[in-house]
């Protein structure tokens, strides 16, 4: 189901950890999927590569 691993810093992996289990997440691995998938989810909606862009640029991932 998984593929390759990524790796977190340990405060981040904290954070994400506590968050994951107050949440109700049996893991880590199964919030960050989850975050992820709804994340793409919001990207894929784009009807073009541009629109794409300025949507990450709106959420500060790129300049």
């Amino acid at each position: 189901m998984f593929g390759p691993k990524i790796k977190l810093d340990k405060d981040l992996f904290e954070r994400v950890s506590k968050v994951a289990k107050l949440s109700g997440y049996s893991s880590v691995d199964e919030f960050v999927t989850h975050v992820l998938e709804k994340e793409l989810a919001n990207l894929e909606d784009a009807e073009s590569d541009e629109e794409i862009k300025k949507k990450l640029e709106g959420l500060g991932y790129i300049s």
